[in-house]
């Protein structure tokens, strides 16, 4: 069964284990929560912004075209 809920989207596993859910939850993302479904993580809060992640982004693109076509990496 647990592969088969893996498969579901999120609704359709809320719906599964607790049907009629809009009566109790004014959102889907709350009854998730209760039913533990889903779950907040705490992380790094640089690593939420976005001039981190694009210069990482950036960085990959630059090291698979110096793999592909070679080249010096910019000092």
């Amino acid at each position: 069964m647990l592969g088969y809920i893996a498969c579901m989207n999120l609704r359709e596993q809320v719906e599964l284990l607790l049907p009629n859910w809009e009566r109790w939850y004014p959102s889907l993302f709350d009854a998730a929560s209760d039913l533990g479904l889903i779950r907040s993580e705490v992380c790094d809060p640089s690593s939420l912004l976005l001039t981190r992640r694009h210069a990482k982004v950036r960085q990959r693109a630059e090291d698979a075209h110096r793999e592909k076509w070679g080249g010096k990496e910019n000092e």
